[in-house]
């Protein structure tokens, strides 16, 4: 495997062994107080498969351009969905899924997909599978289906610095919150300026074991951060505290 990172976020194997990724990490220093599109675009981090198909290969190009075109047509309507294109060659069958984040219009939510779509054709030309994670959606593709299979592994983690005041009543607060979404209702969950969500394919037990994992996560590597993101393979926390500037989070604080 090999990692490449262009700034100190980190970045950690071991990846799902259907899917080998080369990683490649980005950081913007814009942060807004809202959720707008620009910062919904924002890029996490992104992989390709090391697997590639051949060019003389047009059934399996050809499944993946249809599958694209369903996945970006599905999201100006849904904020998740998942399909598996096999055409006239099941050998060059290819599954895919999108998960735009749950605050996201669907307007946004179908531009945040469709620029996910572009991105990844740029990052991975050629590759039988492709994963980029942007602020507001998730988007992955692959020659081997990997729907309902968990995936904890830590691919990102950004902390903030400790908050002023009264640190330890904050963290009893912040750990408080954080457990209650673990075993909260739906896929997305929302809990003052923290949340939680998982990618939609999960079932509810796997969900709450990813976000359990994600909860623990960002507790151990923030500590008493004023903010934390952590993203797994198919969930994410983030935190922010009064005071503290969470890299993604929207609420800032508030």
């Amino acid at each position: 495997l090999i990692l490449m990172a262009t700034s100190s976020p980190t970045i950690f194997p071991p990846l799902s062994l259907t899917l080998l990724f080369t990683f490649l990490l980005s950081l913007s220093t814009h942060l807004t107080p809202s959720l707008s599109s620009s910062s919904s675009l924002s890029f996490v981090y992104g992989g390709c498969s090391q697997l590639k198909y051949s060019p003389e290969d047009a059934a399996y190009a050809t499944n993946l351009h249809s599958l694209l075109t369903a996945l970006l047509n599905s999201a100006t309507y849904s904020s998740y969905n998942h399909f598996t294109v096999v055409g006239s060659s099941p050998s060059a069958a290819v599954h895919g899924l999108y998960q735009c984040r749950g605050d996201l219009p669907m307007p946004e939510c179908a531009a945040c997909v469709s620029h996910s779509a572009s991105r990844l054709a740029g990052l991975c030309p050629g590759t039988c599978g492709g994963a980029l994670q942007l602020v507001g959606c998730f988007l992955k593709y692959d020659n081997e289906s990997f729907f309902g299979v968990e995936d904890k592994a830590l691919l990102f983690k950004k902390c903030g610095p400790p908050p002023a005041g009264a640190v330890q009543e904050m963290m009893a607060a912040r750990d408080a919150v954080l457990d209650g979404l673990v075993s909260g209702p739906g896929e997305y969950r929302v809990g003052g300026s923290r949340e939680v969500q998982c990618v939609g394919d999960l079932s509810t037990g796997q969900c709450r074991d990813c976000v359990g994992e994600a909860v623990k996560q960002v507790k151990m590597a923030c500590g008493n951060g004023a903010s934390g993101d952590v993203y797994l393979g198919k969930c994410y926390v983030r935190y922010t505290l009064p005071g503290g500037r969470s890299y993604f989070n929207s609420n800032n604080g508030k």
